[in-house]
């Protein structure tokens, strides 16, 4: 059982939705929260009980973290600040709220004092991107009132794939954190390829700064342990993988493969890291029958006769082997390491990579030039080895 508030940084197939069902279930006679951003990952947890222990316990409740917004932040004492029907949320891509642009071509916003149409669409839907402002505005009102009753509904607050919250989310959590309920918090701060909202409050925190963030905002008297080292492990990827991926973090510990025999099945002729030529992608498909991983949908190069997934959307899954459709800068990173790569683009490529289990095939026409450490390069269902050791 958990004690005072604490986030684990995980690696990639470590094990995260698993520990927090496990230290769910050690909690007897006191209701358990547990919050995650996706709705996938929501039924991801709810399956993990049933692995487990057949059944989600009658005191755990299981929500993606906008429900508990709009549920326990918002409805309960939206009548401090305004009166009309919450009748949803608009998930938004961009600002909301827009007022006019200006001649200049710049988004003017409504005032927040105009909460109508700052924070909702005009059939009463909360925008995304403010809701969690909105909580934090319910609770100043209120004096506090959200955070204090959601504390004592919920004794024990678990919050997974924390490294997805920011802006205002991360205010409720500093708030959660000087509360009287527990905290655990889980997370991959190599994986930030969702973002519930871009406000800019605490932009500096929003590509995987979490950690920093409960070090230099919190009173130094609100206690969070920061656990590096329980789920540094992959029980999914080889030891090359884990290799290979952790170069994209080199500022973060390194990822390292798990030994549990149950894990690590006997050698596969398939297994490795491989750069494969746009000529044999075809026979790659055929023979070794991958997960397609690209960028959007959009992305050139997919045979839609195979299945595919977008980078963001394999997040959480697994699969024996995938095949990669790097973009331009993953490509020129692969070439070059000290090219530059975005944020968004470093995660979602390290997501990509983790996501196999004994091979992972970079489509790419490489061209004269040694491979990166660590890699082969895939021929017509051989491969011939010119890279250096991981």
């Amino acid at each position: 059982m958990i004690g005072e508030n604490k986030i684990v940084i995980a690696a990639a197939g470590s094990g995260k939705t698993t520990h927090l069902v496990e230290q769910a279930v050690k909690i007897k006679g006191a209701r358990v929260l547990i919050t995650t951003y996706t709705e996938s990952n929501e039924a991801e947890i709810r399956q993990r009980f049933f692995d487990l222990v057949g059944h989600v316990p009658a005191n755990v409740v299981i929500m993606t973290w906008f429900s508990l917004l709009i549920t326990h932040g918002v409805k309960p004492f939206q009548g401090g600040l305004f009166d009309f029907p919450v009748t949803g949320m608009l998930l938004v891509q961009a600002q909301s709220g827009i007022r006019f642009h200006n001649n200049n071509g710049i988004a003017v916003p409504w005032p927040e004092e105009e909460i109508g149409k700052h924070f909702f669409d005009p059939t009463g839907r909360v925008f995304s991107d403010k809701l969690s402002k909105l909580v934090i505005r319910c609770n100043d009102k209120s004096g506090g009132a959200v955070i204090d009753r959601l504390s004592r509904v919920f004794p024990y607050v678990f919050v997974d794939e924390v490294q997805d919250l920011a802006g205002y989310d991360l205010d409720i959590l500093a708030a959660l954190a000087r509360s009287s309920a527990r905290l655990l918090m889980v997370g991959d701060p190599r994986q930030v390829t969702y973002l519930t909202h871009h406000e800019r409050r605490h932009g500096k925190y929003a590509d995987g700064g979490i950690v920093a963030f409960l070090q230099q905002e919190l009173p130094r008297k609100v206690v969070v342990e920061i656990d590096e080292t329980s789920l540094n492990r992959s029980h999914r990827n080889s030891a090359a993988i884990c290799a290979i991926s952790s170069r994209l973090f080199p500022a973060l510990p390194a990822s390292q493969a798990c030994k549990c025999p149950g894990c690590r099945r006997g050698p596969s002729a398939d297994a490795g890291v491989f750069v494969l030529k746009t000529a044999d992608y075809a026979h790659y498909l055929a023979s070794v029958r991958p997960m397609q991983l690209r960028d959007k949908i959009t992305s050139n190069g997919v045979d839609k006769r195979s299945p595919a997934m977008n980078f963001g959307e394999s997040k959480g899954r697994g699969f024996d082997h995938v095949v990669i459709l790097p973009t331009a800068p993953m490509q020129k990173w692969l070439v070059d390491p000290t090219a530059e790569l975005k944020a968004q683009t470093r995660a979602r490529f390290y997501v990509a990579l983790t996501r196999a289990r004994l091979s992972v095939a970079i489509a790419m026409d490489w061209g004269a030039g040694p491979l990166p450490a660590g890699f082969s390069l895939y021929e017509r269902g051989r491969r011939r080895d010119v890279g250096h050791d991981a």
